[in-house]
């Protein structure tokens, strides 16, 4: 498929917001990674004009706008010249899927259905340190000492839209609009989903599907 710019990228896009199966995808296979998360972490943190926008939607526990999304990714892709590349839980609702598909083609659709609960347990025992970007989870990477950054000892804080009310109410609205997502990808024929809660059991499954595609 031709991105911005000409040349060919094989595209998948993953679902579900697993950041540890796209770290175990990057490391055995030739793709790079976009999350939208860290893309909106980066701009909110340098207060870009895109990136207030979206503060404020985050703040309440809305998820950010389609507009605003496709003009983070699509600025992100167009800056360089990707072979390979995964869209960490990009696009979220078919006007976003409708308007990459413009620019992109998408290869491959991974759904990861993981409940809710599991969900909202992980991203609010999630912490961070502001000026950095650093990230803690006090179920499985806690810092050194509680509360406190390892490198810095600074305090380390949760971002409103990680607190359990926030998350609870955007998987809600994730879940409104991921439904018709799941149907536009399975009526084109590039939609596999996995279920579970342990990225470690879900991964040697996705891997097969991979393999499978013969992308080594």
């Amino acid at each position: 498929m031709g991105p911005p710019g000409g040349g060919k990228v094989k595209e998948c896009y993953l679902g579900g917001g697993k950041g540890t199966i796209s770290k175990k995808i990057i490391a055995d296979y030739e793709f790079s990674h976009l999350s939208t998360g860290d893309i909106l972490r980066q701009n909110v943190r340098e207060r870009t004009q895109l990136g207030v926008e979206a503060q404020a939607f985050m703040d309440k526990g809305a998820l950010v706008p389609d507009e605003l999304m496709v003009n983070l990714v699509l600025d992100e892709v167009n800056k360089k010249n990707y072979r390979r590349l995964l869209l960490d839980g990009f696009p979220r609702t078919v006007p976003q899927a409708e308007t990459i598909s413009k620019h992109l083609n998408v290869d491959l659709a991974i759904n990861l259905d993981v409940p809710v609960e599991t969900i909202v347990e992980r991203i609010s025992n999630r912490w961070i340190h502001s000026a950095s970007g650093r990230v803690y989870a006090y179920d499985y990477n806690p810092p050194l000492v509680l509360g406190r950054d390892d490198e810095t000892g600074e305090p380390l804080v949760q971002r409103d839209d990680d607190k359990a009310e926030a998350v609870r109410a955007r998987l809600q609205t994730y879940g409104k609009n991921t439904a018709p997502l799941l149907s536009y990808y399975d009526y084109r024929n590039v939609l596999t989903a996995f279920q579970g809660t342990e990225s470690n059991v879900i991964y040697p499954e996705v891997k097969k599907l991979l393999a499978s595609l013969d992308l080594k």
